[in-house]
């Protein structure tokens, strides 16, 4: 019988409310969230949940210790049931149908995003919409590239197409895409990608889309995957995981999603260097997660609602000159902070944050919370960035 959520040894119930965990049970998972700040001091920075792990995962990770999954993974993954995993979990849960020979497994997302610049597209200057996770920033000067950096938002809060279609025009022959986005939240509408890839198309670029947060889009908002789109074939190649939506960047493994079979055989063509680190048991946890991991997956997109909605009223009341938006996706909060850089107080308050500047230039008066936790937790975090930021 295979184990889901509703079915392991003993017949224990679903996971009901993962974020109900303690301060030091986190700190004994030995996270680096959790072990990188002074004793006493509250993580909202790396985008870690405190939560409990899903079951599933952890009976599939501990089946597969007993069988001493400990070598190099297989050249073929599919044995191990990863393709079909995915390609079921996609069209379950975006109505997208992934061709299973089109899955091409890799170590995380951002070694994905490398090797698919490095292998599928021009040495010409990549676009990054910022502000912008920090590693699609940082990953684009290592493939040898320029980096070009264009506002992701226009003056309604939409995707910038304009601004994209401007480096287009310049020379630039790629673009990073963050969908959903990261740390500004937004889940990127149909027709915001309908223009975005009317804009490609017209320039001949590429688009490499970062989709590691689309299981964890709010109620309000549906992600539309990039390559679902009419006309995206030739051009798109998607990088997703586990990790984010299940908790499990420790185990390594995430997906690589070519537009065409002969994008697929370029990466397969590769060095085996080019696209290493991938782990067994990170394997093992993947296939857990998209086939057995739902019911888990659905608890936490439902306490992240709540969290989103607890946030907006603790704000409202503790923090009345903060400006932001409410996330339709992920669990990140992108605050605007009245007099300047905030990071420095936020930690002598006994919060860890992200600096805004760590999300490109010109956003020094911002910072980036982490709301991926218990209630109570959430509490304390907003009460000591209210004190820490009126002092």
């Amino acid at each position: 019988m295979t184990l889901t959520e509703t079915t392991r040894p003993g017949g224990a119930p679903p996971d009901s409310n993962p974020f109900d965990v303690g301060d030091a049970e986190l700190r004994r998972s030995g996270s680096v969230k959790w072990t990188h700040g002074a004793q006493g001091e509250l993580p909202a920075w790396v985008a870690e949940m405190d939560v409990r792990p899903s079951r599933a995962i952890q009976d599939a990770v501990r089946e597969a210790v007993e069988r001493g999954t400990f070598g190099y993974p297989p050249l073929d993954t599919r044995p191990a049931g990863l393709p079909q995993a995915l390609a079921a979990f996609a069209r379950d849960r975006y109505g997208w149908d992934v061709d299973e020979s089109l899955i091409v497994p890799c170590g995380d997302v951002m070694s994905g995003v490398r090797f698919a610049v490095e292998t599928l597209c021009e040495p010409a200057p990549v676009v990054v919409p910022v502000p912008s996770y920090r590693p699609l920033l940082d990953v684009v000067p290592l493939t040898g590239r320029v980096l070009v950096p264009v506002p992701a938002l226009d003056a309604d809060r939409r995707l910038d197409v304009g601004a994209i279609e401007a480096a287009f025009a310049a020379g630039a022959r790629t673009l990073l895409l963050c969908s959903p986005h990261n740390p500004l939240g937004r889940v990127w509408t149909r027709a915001e990608l309908e223009a975005l890839r009317d804009v490609v198309l017209r320039h001949g670029a590429r688009v490499i889309s970062d989709e590691i947060h689309a299981p964890l889009v709010l109620p309000g908002a549906r992600h539309v995957p990039y390559a679902l789109l009419d006309g995206t074939a030739e051009h798109v190649t998607t990088v997703t995981s586990a990790s984010k939506a299940w908790n499990v960047p420790g185990l390594k493994c995430a997906q690589i999603i070519t537009g065409t079979a002969a994008d697929g055989a370029a990466l397969a063509a590769a060095p085996l260097v080019a696209n290493h680190g991938l782990g067994s048991l990170g394997i093992a946890a993947t296939v857990a997660a998209y086939t057995a991991g739902t019911p888990w997956l659905d608890a936490v997109v439902a306490e992240l609602a709540r969290r989103r909605d607890e946030l907006a009223t603790l704000i409202a009341a503790r923090l009345p000159g903060v400006r932001w938006t409410p996330p339709e996706g992920t669990y990140l909060a992108w605050l605007e902070v009245p007099g300047g850089d905030p990071a420095p107080r936020a930690r002598a308050g006994g919060v860890l944050v992200s600096r805004g500047p760590e999300f490109g230039p010109g956003f020094e008066g911002f910072t980036r919370l982490v709301f991926a936790t218990s209630s109570e937790r959430l509490h304390r975090i907003v009460d000591r960035l209210a004190d820490s930021w009126a002092a």
